[in-house]
């Protein structure tokens, strides 16, 4: 025979016998629901969602590729503003007596063929390498992406004829048409190549920007918004960018490495950078012929172009699996 079950004058719930929650007294339950976080989303304290681009910021500070990579970057954009910190002698300063000698105590790289110091010059050649590479890089991406996104938003005609001139510049090699286009250009500054890349550089992002305007434009927010009687102007800069210029970021993030080795290879090549501009690649087309002679006069320029290059592609790369969904 069961036994009976005291009354339950407090309001609790009948109990099941598992203990389970159904065995809870209804003012516990309440104040388990009231304890903070209990019950809500991980997205927020309040329960909002985390947006694209702070679950790619999260995702960034915890992946080991991204922080050696920016903390690389960081030290050459430091050391291209202020190389005198960490290089307080004069990469012209030449002394011929000193001609391809080894590593020295003051002078760790050694010196090249005119006696200058390569530890200085390689440290101030980091700063023609990182201005062409991000100037080219911003304009490249601020280029393509107005004429791609105006393209795949508005179509026709005019999408047509964008796509066909992409399609001209995508033929001409950037090689050959580095060796055509700066052979003429007498300025010495990093302007022309930088302007040389960007006229290369930019149909490639162009079409970036054009795929990802065409597909957010479908969203079901976008006709939404015009259903509401927004402007194409509205539409374009409040819903579409946005939503759109992921694409474009981890494109252009990893298109700077191959800019800065782009520029290297025009200044080995005599036609990008020229003396008396302190750039890694004329420091390696300097010392190639000596390479058996002094070695160390074309492994440390080429070593930290190596590096700078290595550093801005993962740091694409991680942006990439941070910004793609698909990868999560």
């Amino acid at each position: 025979m069961p036994e009976p079950q005291p009354p339950n004058p407090k309001g609790l719930v009948a109990p099941t016998g598992t203990g389970g929650p159904m065995d809870l007294a209804t003012s516990e339950a309440e104040t388990l629901e009231a304890v903070p976080g209990h019950g809500q989303s991980p997205g927020g304290p309040a329960g909002k969602p985390r947006s694209l681009w702070s679950d790619a910021w999260l995702d960034l500070r915890r992946n080991p590729v991204f922080i050696v990579s920016a903390l690389l970057i960081l030290f050459l954009v430091l050391i291209s503003l202020w190389p005198s910190l960490v290089a307080p002698g004069s990469p012209y300063r030449a002394d011929l007596t000193k001609t391809q000698q080894s590593s020295s105590p003051g002078h760790p790289f050694g010196y090249d063929t005119q006696g200058r110091d390569v530890y200085t010059r390689v440290i101030y050649g980091a700063r023609a390498s990182v201005t062409v590479g991000v100037c080219a890089t911003a304009g490249a991406a601020l280029l393509g992406s107005f004429l791609g996104g105006l393209a795949g938003f508005f179509g026709g005609w005019g999408d047509a004829v964008l796509s066909r001139v992409a399609d001209v510049f995508f033929g001409i090699p950037v090689v050959l048409g580095g060796l055509v286009f700066l052979s003429v250009i007498t300025n010495t500054t990093v302007w022309p190549v930088v302007f040389f890349i960007v006229l290369l550089g930019w149909p490639q992002l162009a079409r970036i920007a054009r795929g990802s305007v065409i597909t957010a434009k479908q969203n079901d927010y976008v006709q939404a918004a015009r259903a509401l009687g927004a402007g194409n102007t509205r539409i374009l800069l409040r819903h579409i960018a946005p939503n759109a210029v992921a694409p474009v970021i981890v494109v252009a993030t990893i298109a700077l490495g191959s800019y800065v080795s782009l520029e290297a290879t025009l200044s080995f090549l005599g036609v990008g950078l020229r003396p008396p501009t302190v750039s890694w690649g004329i420091d390696i087309s300097t010392a190639s012929p000596y390479i058996r002679d002094a070695p160390h006069m074309l492994l440390w320029p080429a070593g930290a172009l190596s590096v700078t290059v290595l550093a801005f592609i993962m740091l694409g790369d991680a942006v990439r699996d941070a910004l793609d969904p698909k990868l999560r």
